[in-house]
């Protein structure tokens, strides 16, 4: 029996420590903090929790065009009413029993959880500082190595950086205030900003890059845009701030063009950073930056017996891209060879619309040679998102013009977050954009439309 020891019980660590058990291993897993990581804790899910009660009581404030005159004050009464606590103490009471689901599955398989932080002796020992300020040596047969990352903070938000909040803390901000300034149009920044938009927040975002998600299809990065400006989110793209002050509460940027914006709260939202001092990677030998460690992209191998999986190896900062990675490393250490896909995970914005993508890109696909087909349905002629009023936005679906293969998808929309699965199955399969155009949509979905792109 291998002993093996996971350090980390984010998204990427606990799926390795149930993957490595479920394989006959004798796992130790070590967690500073709480199991369920940043994810789980203070990023994922209680950000899911905010933005569907968000949308719900944005659904109040309009719900008036169906009702009798004089409704739209009846609603906005009630709007007023929303309650901050009551909207946390929700979203704090998924991640409770979220949580504890995790650690009844940890214990249901027999996986020891350490609570204490984790260093290496060498590569077959990891040294475990206690709470009580023990010392506990774990010797190991191999290594999970599941650290994940944490806030960045570039200048000048680094000089303030314990006055304003990040992707972790703005769930414990104690009231909503009336203004807060964005740093970063990221996937962050915007699920925030449409967020608290919808919270009666007034929001404004600033983005170095020319547009927000620089990352996604620029189609879908405009239509949020939109969709967000609508709703009086305000954006300032192809701008940097230069300096932050924060004076009796009041937080001042000024930006590259020498505007200055002032808000209530600064939300630092520039992405995430990377910091192994504390588990000594010199004794193993093993180089770091804020960026991670590089591993071996298929088999997640770092060295030896020690493998590395999530945000610590900086492949794909997202959960389900760890969870996934944990599993193969796990399967890899055991015995049972596995591969990960770094091209096979989607990506998801829980916005409104929601954006969704899988596979290639376009620019990525013609960066690779390939001549792009585009196949696009808008949702305006969408049965289902004509009765429901959730017209904005597309589906999109990427296939190689000379074999017909799929290759990608963007879906800027209603049920995108969702729907975007079916295309993750055909790249799986590897079908070409006939094949799919084969499959027989129930009607009225907003699925249809996915039927609809490839017709055309």
């Amino acid at each position: 029996m291998k002993n093996i020891v996971v350090i980390g019980g984010g998204p990427g660590g606990y799926p390795a420590a149930l993957k490595a058990a479920s394989l006959g291993a004798k796992v130790t897993l070590v967690e500073k903090n709480k199991v369920g990581g940043v994810c789980l804790n203070c990023g994922c899910i209680p950000s899911k929790s905010l933005l569907d009660a968000a949308h719900r009581l944005h659904t109040v404030q309009t719900i008036s065009s169906l009702c009798a005159d004089g409704a739209q004050e009846a609603a906005d009464r009630l709007f007023a009413l929303r309650d901050w606590g009551k909207i946390q103490a929700r979203q704090q009471a998924a991640t409770r029993k979220l949580t504890q689901g995790i650690g009844f599955l940890l214990k249901k398989a027999g996986v020891d959880v350490l609570t204490g932080e984790a260093s290496f002796k060498n590569v077959h020992t990891v040294s475990v500082r206690l709470p009580s300020g023990e010392e506990q040596k774990l010797e190991a047969d191999g290594v999970i190595l599941a650290a994940g990352s944490e806030a960045f903070f570039p200048p000048p938000f680094d000089k303030i950086k314990d006055k304003i909040y990040d992707n972790s803390t703005i769930f414990a901000i104690p009231s909503l205030p009336k203004t807060l300034t964005i740093v970063g149009g990221g996937v962050i920044g915007c699920e925030f900003a449409d967020l608290m938009s919808a919270l009666g927040v007034a929001v404004s975002v600033v983005e170095m890059q020319p547009r927000i998600l620089p990352l996604e299809d620029e189609g879908a990065a405009r239509a949020l845009a939109q969709a967000l400006a609508k709703r009086g989110v305000k954006f300032y793209t192809g701008l940097s701030a230069q300096a932050a002050a924060e004076e009796n509460g009041v937080f001042t940027l000024t930006l590259s063009d020498g505007r200055k914006i002032t808000s209530d709260a600064v939300l630092a939202a520039i992405g995430r950073s990377v910091d192994l001092t504390a588990l000594k990677m010199e004794n193993i030998g093993v180089e770091w930056t804020r960026r991670g460690v590089q591993v071996n992209p298929e088999t997640l191998q770092l060295k030896d017996n020690i493998y590395a999986v999530g945000d610590v190896n900086g492949l794909f900062q997202l959960a389900h891209a760890a969870s996934r990675q944990g599993e193969v490393a796990a399967s890899n250490l055991c015995g049972v060879p596995a591969v990960y896909h770094n091209n096979a995970v989607p990506r998801a914005i829980y916005t409104t619309p929601e954006i969704a993508s899988a596979g290639l890109t376009r620019q990525q696909a013609e960066a690779q040679g390939l001549t792009v087909k585009s196949h696009k349905a808008f949702l305006l002629a969408n049965g289902r998102a004509v009765a429901q009023d959730q017209t904005e936005g597309y589906y999109e679906l990427l296939s190689d013009a000379q074999t017909g293969r799929l290759v990608g998808a963007v879906f800027a929309g209603a049920n995108a977050t969702e729907l975007i699965h079916v295309v993750s199955v055909a790249l799986a399969a590897q079908m070409t954009a006939e094949q799919l155009k084969e499959v027989i949509f129930a009607h009225p979905t907003f699925a249809e439309s996915i039927g609809e792109a490839l017709h055309r």
